[in-house]
Parts: C-alpha cells; sequence; structure tokens
C-alpha cells in the first residue's frame, strides 16, 4: 500500500496486487498506451488524459507528471514512512543538516571543499587522520558549503564543527 500527496494537497490510498490497482479500496480501471519518450495516453471512466512524466526521483519517490498540460508532483510515501511519520520520525530524518561536526579527535590531512560549492549527499569533504587511519567525511546531505571552519593540518575535537551548509 502507498499513500499518494498531490502538490494540491489531494491524498489517495493506493494498493497495487497483481490481479488489480486499487484506489481508496475501489477498483482503478484504466486503459494506457505508450507514445514514447515519456509521453502516455489514458482512458478512465470514458475520459481521455495525456500524460507526461517530466521527472522521477526514485530516491524521495517524487513523480513530476504534466497531465493534459497541466503541471503535477506526486510524493509516495510507504507503510515504512508512514509508520515513521506516525511515530515522528519522519521529520527528524527530513531535517536539514546546517553542518559537519568532527566525529573524533585527528588531524586534518585533506580538505576537498571550498566555500560557496554545490555538494551533494555522499560527496568527500575532507580527510581527518585520527589512530593511524585516515577517515573520508562525506557530506550528510545536499547543500552548499558556505564555511570551511578548519585548515590543512588542523587538530581538531570531537563535536567541532568543520564545515557549515546553507
Amino acid at each position: 500500500m502507498l499513500q499518494i500527496t498531490a502538490n494540491s494537497g489531494q491524498v489517495w490510498e493506493v494498493d497495487f496486487r497483481p490481479d488489480a490497482i486499487t484506489v481508496q479500496d475501489q477498483p482503478f480501471t484504466w486503459d494506457i498506451t505508450t507514445l514514447g519518450n515519456g509521453q502516455y495516453h489514458l482512458l478512465h471512466e470514458g475520459r481521455s488524459f495525456s500524460a507526461e512524466v517530466v521527472h522521477i526521483d526514485y530516491t524521495n519517490k517524487l513523480v513530476e507528471l504534466k497531465i493534459n498540460g497541466q503541471p503535477m508532483q506526486l510524493q509516495a510515501k510507504d507503510r515504512f514512512q508512514l509508520l515513521l511519520d506516525k511515530l515522528g520520525l519522519g521529520a527528524a530524518a527530513a531535517q536539514k543538516i546546517n553542518q559537519l561536526k568532527a566525529p573524533m579527535p585527528g588531524l586534518i590531512v585533506d580538505i576537498r571543499v571550498q566555500p560557496g560549492q554545490a555538494v551533494q549527499k555522499g560527496d568527500a569533504l575532507l580527510v581527518l587522520e585520527a589512530m593511524k587511519m585516515e577517515n573520508i567525511l562525506k557530506s550528510p546531505a545536499d547543500g552548499v558549503v558556505t564555511d570551511v571552519k578548519v585548515q590543512l593540518r588542523d587538530n581538531v575535537t570531537k563535536g567541532q564543527i568543520l564545515i557549515q551548509f546553507s
């Protein structure tokens, strides 16, 4: 089961089964024809629709469409995301990260970013040497580096702010 939310605020409960699709516990029947290049023609309840897939973000379960030329965004949440939201943990995971702190004391041996640089989640930011091991510290989220608070060969303490993001 998925909960689909449109940018208009409308919400649907959708269940995909091998034999049928249900929306709000009602059978959903449609005819779809692929026209190519993300273009589709749909028939549903005697009405004709032109659909174009503009963009799909699989990581965030976000789909951008144009239905009869009108833009529409659909956000999907599976049962696990809904449970996290119900427990109040969904918003905590989505909070924006504004800074990177040192996970342990060590020595800065490489800085791979500079202020103004856009980074994506997982990009290498700097290298921290601790206990004779090099640890590559990566970006916890997408953002733009606003300030690098350390310099090459600086000794840092656990919890010290290393990089700030906007």
